[in-house]
């Protein structure tokens, strides 16, 4: 038995695929206890008019995909609950605040995937990397996911170590900078995502790295888990690798949540 899968796509962010049914009943096959769908909110930082193709849904296709996660939660063997991606973005933060509260949701993750524009964990831009200084490149990320931590905007902090997703590594020990950020998740108060997507990805090993899990267990960090799903054959994907890491670094339990109160589930 599984826990919790709490990051799980929907066809609507335009680049998942597979009905939120099929989702659902891969959950069940996988003995998984509860599931989180967690889209992505539509990209409130963008200046009107303009997109970013295949990325996240509409703005008026949201208040859809809260009813539909509902819709699917009311009659669901497993648990469902309502969640919701948005990533960060520094001088937008009032804006996100009023969409957040517009919906129910049970949870909100938070996520960095724009360096100044710069989509790097986006395949159509990993030139970019030949062009930049893989040191500052880790610090700039790090130090934005502080910043988002610190926003107050959200419960969970997703894919931590994202910028490893290419497998381009820095050049230095960046442990201080592992430390800087669990003490910033702890003045936070927020939860850290153990992200198996990783798995599936050039860099091979679960979001976050072991040594930075331990790190934050050190810290007192709760943590939850999410396979990043965007099909239904990936629901649950990795999450038994998850759990062993979790438990290596020290963890007896696990966080869910609920009208985004956080409780705990004890693991074995």
């Amino acid at each position: 038995m599984l826990p919790v899968d709490n990051h799980l796509h929907t066809f609507l962010c335009g680049h998942a695929t597979g009905k939120i049914e099929d989702y659902l009943q891969e959950a069940v096959r996988k003995g998984i206890q509860e599931v989180g769908f967690a889209d992505h909110l539509p990209l409130y930082f963008l200046p009107p008019g303009e997109v970013i193709p295949g990325y996240a849904m509409k703005e008026e296709e949201l208040p859809a995909y809260v009813s539909m996660v509902r819709k699917h939660a009311s009659r669901s063997p497993v648990m469902v609950k309502l969640g919701i991606e948005a990533d960060y973005v520094p001088g937008c933060e009032e804006k996100l605040a009023r969409l957040l509260r517009t919906y129910p949701f049970d949870y909100v993750i938070g996520s960095v995937h724009f360096l100044d524009g710069w989509g790097f964990d986006n395949i159509d831009e990993v030139e970019e990397y030949s062009r930049r200084e893989i040191d500052l490149v880790y610090e700039q990320y790090f130090h934005l996911v502080q910043q988002a931590a610190l926003s107050g905007l959200f419960d969970v902090m997703a894919h931590p170590d994202l910028i490893k997703k290419f497998n381009f590594r820095p050049t230095r020990d960046i442990t201080p900078l592992y430390e800087d950020t669990a003490k910033a998740f702890k003045r936070a108060g927020v939860c850290v995502e153990v992200n198996t997507a990783g798995l599936r990805y050039p860099a091979g090993e679960v979001y976050p790295s072991l040594n930075l899990l331990k790190i934050f267990f050190k810290h007192g960090l709760p943590v939850t888990m999410g396979s990043d799903a965007h099909r239904p054959e990936q629901v649950g994907a990795g999450l038994a690798e998850a759990l062993r890491l979790i438990k290596e670094a020290g963890y007896t339990e696990i966080a869910v949540f609920s009208a985004r109160r956080r409780e705990f589930i004890k693991i074995c």
